[in-house]
């Protein structure tokens, strides 16, 4: 199929998801993840229109970076299609690549923990910015994710309202990747169900109303289930080797 193949599947489903649960297409994001492809097919990806463009690793994502919106950053037009590129990061973020990445990527999907949190907090200071971020919760408890343990959910959310330079706009889950969609769903469900909560105990500066849930395999379940922002990779960007 061809990207523009992709993307209409993509969005007939996605438009049939909402149907089903009564919610509007407006309401929900697509991230279109482009760690699996190379420069081309990102500004390929860009060229028709996903502008939100998601990342696991500075340095699988440095040289599409540097290629798409680095020039323009520095003031010397860049070779970006549209100049438009909204970059997510999305996967675990080790303190000492902060640097790195505060600054370049506009969402962080993955904070979980204080020390990533302070990491964060420096780097924007030191830069004037204030990043958007979701915080991470394995609500699915395995060991191999990444997040808070639920429980410990708003004792983090009131330490990171105390940093300024960090606005934590949502919640962020990995749902177990094996098996049928529909064992998703209690994950986000839950991932809800805590966004809830939260806001509720109104722990943060402001209502954290985002849910980041949901990937190529599961995505109709976590639009029932109230994402608002789509993880979405081999089912719309495809799958080269870089």
């Amino acid at each position: 199929m061809t990207l523009s193949e992709r993307i209409e599947t993509v969005e007939r489903r996605l438009y049939e998801a909402c149907l089903r649960s009564g919610r509007s297409r407006e309401d929900i994001e697509i991230i279109a993840v482009t760690k699996y492809v190379g420069i081309e097919q990102t500004e390929e990806t860009l060229r028709h229109g996903l502008r939100h463009l998601g990342e696991n690793r500075w340095q699988d994502a440095s040289a599409k970076w540097n290629a798409i919106s680095g020039a323009a950053a520095q003031g010397d037009g860049g070779s970006s299609p549209d100049g438009q590129a909204i970059w997510h990061f999305i996967g675990s973020l080790q303190t000492n690549k902060v640097k790195d990445v505060v600054g370049k990527f506009t969402y962080i999907h993955s904070l979980d923990r204080p020390s990533l949190a302070r990491a964060i907090q420096n780097r924007a200071e030191q830069l004037g910015i204030v990043v958007p971020c979701f915080i991470q919760v394995n609500v699915s408890g395995e060991d191999s994710k990444h997040g808070l343990a639920p429980e410990g959910l708003t004792e983090f959310a009131r330490v990171v309202a105390d940093m300024p330079n960090i606005e934590p706009i949502g919640l962020m889950t990995m749902a177990p990747l094996d098996g049928d969609a529909e064992e998703s769903r209690p994950v986000f469900r839950g991932l809800r169900q805590l966004r809830d909560e939260l806001n509720a105990a109104a722990v943060l500066r402001k209502q954290a109303n985002g849910l980041s849930m949901g990937m190529s395999g599961d995505f109709e379940v976590a639009v029932e289930e109230g994402a608002t922002w789509l993880r979405l990779g081999t089912i719309l960007v495809g799958r080269n080797t870089i």
